[in-house]
């Protein structure tokens, strides 16, 4: 699992230098307050803008377990949404990269940058437990609006893709297992929205 998730970094690093500048420990949100003003029927009204914040009914538990199960999601959730937003990242100016190469120098390309992401992150990603990599697969569905299986089937092609399937689900995970935000990731979801909100 964890070198599926030190693969889903690989995938789409243009260059090892730009994103070797930014942490992936950076906060997942900055707040945001924006002060300005209008004018109205000839009066000038200042108003201000503020980031989105979440209300939700509280959440009663049934058990200390259901409790400290939460409280590891949320954890985890601060852990490796910032990874996800990265590999969003990454992903985007990759494939903006990549469209500019020969297919030859593409392959070679995408090579190269898969050794240097697993030398630079692989011991980060050690630090990641089973159920962090397993969520790590569904945030990247969630920021990329594609599952981990097509991010890599798009950029390594289907053998290599069908690969690293098999080696997920000898572990019990799924690459093809997509994000559900009305269903059964609904409360990840509400997690993941408070985190980017700041309200956790």
């Amino acid at each position: 699992m964890k070198r599926i998730a030190l693969f889903l970094l690989s995938l789409a690093l243009t260059s090892l230098s730009a994103v070797a500048q930014n942490d992936l420990g950076d906060p997942t949100f900055v707040p945001t307050v924006k002060v300005s003003k209008t004018l109205v029927d000839g009066d000038s009204i200042q108003y201000m803008e503020m980031s989105n914040v979440y209300v939700y009914p509280e959440l009663t538990f049934k058990s200390k377990r259901q409790q400290q199960a939460y409280i590891r999601l949320v954890k985890n959730v601060k852990k490796v949404l910032p990874i996800a937003k990265q590999v969003r990242q990454i992903i985007i100016e990759t494939a903006e990269f990549t469209e500019t190469l020969p297919p030859k120098e593409r392959d070679a390309h995408l090579k190269k940058v898969e050794q240097a992401i697993v030398k630079e992150y692989k011991p980060q990603m050690k630090k990641l437990t089973f159920s962090q990599g397993k969520l790590l697969i569904k945030l990247v569905d969630r920021e990329c609006h594609s599952t981990a299986y097509e991010a890599m089937q798009a950029f390594i092609g289907p053998i290599r893709s069908g690969m690293w399937q098999a080696f997920a689900w000898m572990f019990g995970a799924s690459l093809k297992k997509g994000y559900e935000p009305e269903g059964t990731d609904r409360l990840t979801e509400r997690v993941v929205l408070m985190v980017e909100a700041g309200q956790l």
